[in-house]
């Protein structure tokens, strides 16, 4: 037999390396570790990443810092999918950190993360992918990206994952993507809302409360809602809502709920289930503050459409409301406050509330310390007296009124204009108007009237406009110094707030005093320059610039150069002559002033005594200003004597040190209390004047007799007849610079003018027609020429037993004084010109 022979072993390979096991206690070298060829020694590093990212927030940015972000971004494109699998379990875990998100962003991760969304993908690739985007998707800019690279639809699909955490992080991520409208809509045009419906029968709240979240986002879409009727939604909702275990995530399933009622259909359907009379269940049920909270929100949803209102108080929720306003709680009360509002657009709720003493209840609020309490408050009281006396009348009864007048001062634009507006509705009644004013409501205005807000200076004017509307209330405006800011909104751009200044100044103007204050701070100048703009002019204030003209007919004769027969002299009435454009023009008191010169003289009118004048201009101090009457009053007594009793030594110090203190007043002081004010000089030439017309002309009882005897009066008054051809012979300049000079002052009274000429017979003409009841007007024309218009029925009747129509004709004064001549007659047209 042959001898085997030993075969030798073959030596190992060179270029083959023997295994080496490595450990390592350093981050840094496991990052170094991520650039390695070798998947195992990647999948280790990233598996050893994972661990240490998951330690804390430190951690993190340790590896951040240690360049471990970059790679790792890489990594997740690998094609080993252990490698791929563990790199995305460590760069979703660093992903929570603010400065690795940045960095993410910076190098383009986000198409890379959803490419691995696919189904084929490992669960736990979905899992950390889908935590890698919940967390960057909270930047605005990683949001669009998102969108931009499709990656809501892969998310919606993964809604249906049997892991829950892969639920958690899509439905995280979806919450976050649709705070932007294109979003929303894209959720349910790829059929996201069953999934999310789904997701309420979770086990896990976390899932549940972020799939409501979302739901409550996305059903402030129209469209959305209706695919969530269509989809049995408030199946699934009032389901969820039924069960007591859901009872922390009730909130958020009722703020769904709060905007899917907002569709009539909507209502219908979940009125037709039983639903409603489960939301009220919420509302009466004491339970947690939030639930209620969001189950009154989720009634004043439904209360914003007519019949929506009439289906709720068929159910009687004006009771639960009113028995809501007792309970505590700043965001139950807002929110019932505003339920309040919403129900009170229907009138029987209005009236229910009364009934049930609830605006008694909600009059209480306006002192509550929360400030968006007290703005809703006043804003279910404005709904609540919008065009109802009879509660106007309750938050009087209530004493409600003064806390609206105090919330004219509150910090809340809201609370100020809600306030406002209640005070508007009150002040229609005449009762509760001398109420509000008793409380200072102009002076409380001034603030109001001063806003930047819009909405607050539009409630503010209107208030005032319907304070405004009798003297007593004028009388505060002008004391309180309200006139002054309700002329500049006259400057404001809104149109709104322009509109409603123009009314207020057009109710303010109703009287004398207030109208010539008005036009002393440029109400006039700048209505005429609103009327003059096409776009800025509108129908108030054109009533606005009216009415101001009517209650100061000085200024309206010389700026129109007309007055009509409505338009009714007094005494201090005055011609300043015509105004040119631009040209401002000056009071009475300005003008005497002024020293003697040669411009045309101002025509006064004035028949009251001194006496009279006195007696007037102290009761109207006393009215307009009683704090500074007794002021004046007590000043005047200074000189007075007084003889203390016996005994009563303090009171004679108290006596003495009130003098002291009198006798230390500035002089100043003392000086302008008991300063007279300019007063016009009576004019009893004038007064006679009225007297013998007064018995003259009103015992003739035909009107054309009336108009000729009284113009036979004028002329003889004012120089007699004056032929045309001899009008230069007629000196009436010369006079009249006689009686300047006379007087002492360009102001002239009209009785003591003996030589007139058109302008001064006929305004003598028009004050003396106005003191008897003659019916005239004034008109003046160019140069110089003035007349009178009067109606006068002549001729016969078109139909038997009717008046003749009534035709203008001027009336002679001059040349053949007592003559009417028919109006537009080549007679009447010579007598305008020559």
């Amino acid at each position: 037999m042959g001898k085997k022979v030993k075969k030798e072993s073959e030596p190992p390979s060179k270029d083959v390396f023997d295994p080496l096991p490595i450990e390592s206690k350093k981050a840094a070298t496991v990052v170094l570790m991520l650039n390695s060829p070798e998947e195992e020694v990647l999948v280790k590093a990233c598996e050893a990443i994972h661990k240490f990212a998951e330690k804390g927030d430190e951690n993190r940015s340790s590896l951040l810092g240690l360049g471990a972000v970059e790679p790792l971004s890489h990594l997740i494109s690998h094609e080993d999918k252990l490698v791929r699998r563990n790199a995305f379990m460590a760069l979703g875990v660093m992903a929570a950190n603010n400065d690795v998100k940045r960095l993410l962003k910076k190098l383009d991760a986000i198409p890379s993360i959803i490419r691995k969304l696919s189904p084929e993908e490992d669960v736990v690739v979905h899992e950390f992918a889908t935590l890698c985007l919940a967390s960057l998707s909270v930047d605005f800019s990683c949001k669009v990206q998102i969108s931009d690279q499709e990656g809501l639809e892969p998310l919606i699909q993964l809604l249906s994952s049997p892991d829950p955490d892969v639920k958690k992080n899509s439905v995280e991520t979806i919450c976050n993507l649709v705070q932007d409208l294109p979003s929303r809509v894209a959720v349910r045009e790829l059929n996201g809302v069953p999934p999310l419906l789904e997701l309420l029968r979770s086990e896990f709240p976390v899932i549940q409360q972020l799939s409501l979240r979302t739901l409550v986002v996305v059903t402030t879409d129209t469209d959305t809602r209706a695919t969530f009727r269509e989809e049995q939604g408030f199946d699934r909702l009032l389901e969820f809502l039924c069960n007591k275990e859901f009872s922390d995530l009730h909130v958020e399933a009722l703020q769904v709920l709060s905007n899917c009622l907002e569709d009539r259909d909507s209502l219908q359907l979940i009125h037709e289930t039983g639903g409603l009379q489960r939301l009220l269940q919420f509302i009466t049920t004491p339970t947690l503050l939030d639930i209620q909270t969001n189950a009154v929100k989720a009634i004043s949803r439904v209360a914003q459409s007519s019949e929506n209102r009439k289906l709720l108080h068929e159910q009687d929720i004006e009771r639960s409301l009113v028995e809501l306003l007792s309970l505590e709680g700043d965001s139950l009360r807002t929110a019932t406050c505003q339920a309040v509002a919403a129900m009170s657009l229907h009138l029987a709720s209005k009236d229910a509330f009364r009934d049930l003493d609830g605006i008694r209840a909600v009059v209480q609020l306006l002192g509550s310390e929360g400030g968006e309490v007290r703005e809703a408050a006043a804003q279910a009281l404005s709904s609540l007296t919008s065009s109802n006396q009879l509660n106007s009348y309750a938050v009087y009864e209530a004493e409600g009124d003064e806390g609206l007048v105090q919330q004219l001062h509150d910090v809340i634009p809201g609370a100020v204009a809600h306030a406002a507006a209640v005070l508007t509705n009150m002040a229609e009644q005449e009762v509760l108007r001398c109420s509000i004013l008793s409380h200072g409501a102009m002076a409380a205005l001034l603030e109001p009237l001063q806003s930047a807000d819009t909405h607050t200076l539009v409630r503010a004017t209107q208030a005032l406009a319907a304070l405004a509307c009798d003297a007593e209330g004028r009388a505060d405006l002008r004391n309180a110094g309200g006139l002054v800011p309700l002329v500049q909104l006259l400057r404001s751009n809104h149109k709104e707030v322009r509109r409603n200044a123009c009314w207020a100044i057009s109710v303010c103007a109703n009287d004398e005093p207030t109208a010539v204050e008005m036009c002393k701070l440029g109400a006039l100048d700048l209505l005429q320059e609103i009327n003059s703009s096409a776009n800025r002019r509108n129908t108030f204030s054109e009533i606005a610039l009216q009415r101001l003209l009517d209650s100061n007919l000085s200024l309206k004769y010389s700026l129109t150069n007309t007055l009509a027969p409505t338009d009714i002299t007094v005494d201090g009435f005055y011609d300043p002559g015509q105004a040119r454009s631009g040209q401002r023009v000056l009071t009475l008191e300005d003008l005497s002033k002024q020293p003697v010169n040669q411009r045309r003289p101002v025509i006064a009118i004035n028949a009251k005594p001194l006496d009279t004048v006195s007696v007037d201009q102290s009761e109207e101090r006393q009215q307009d200003s009683p704090t500074e009457t007794r002021t004046a009053s007590v000043l005047s007594s200074k000189g007075s004597t007084r003889t203390p009793s016996k005994g009563k030594s303090k009171g004679r110090k108290e006596d003495e040190k009130l003098r002291d203190e009198d006798e230390s007043k500035p002089q100043q002081e003392v000086a302008t209390v008991t300063e007279k004010p300019w007063m016009l000089p009576y004019d009893a030439a004038f007064h006679a004047l009225v007297t013998e017309a007064t018995k003259t002309i009103l015992p003739l009882h035909v009107e054309s007799e009336q108009y000729s005897a009284l113009a036979r009066l004028v002329s003889e008054v004012m120089g007699g007849a004056v032929e045309v051809d001899r009008q230069h012979d007629f000196l009436w300049e010369l006079h009249l610079s006689e009686l300047r000079y006379e007087l002492q002052s360009n102001i002239i009274p009209i009785g003591q003018i003996r030589k007139g000429t058109y302008y001064h017979r006929a305004l003598l003409y028009k004050v003396l027609a106005d003191r008897i009841g003659v019916s005239c007007s004034l008109v003046r024309g160019e140069y110089n020429r003035v007349w009178n218009e009067v109606l006068l029925s002549v001729g016969t009747p078109h139909y038997p037993g009717c008046q003749p129509q009534p035709r203008a004709h001027l009336v002679d004064l001059i040349h053949q004084p007592g003559r009417l001549l028919r109006a537009n007659t080549p007679q009447a047209k010579q007598y305008q010109t020559i």
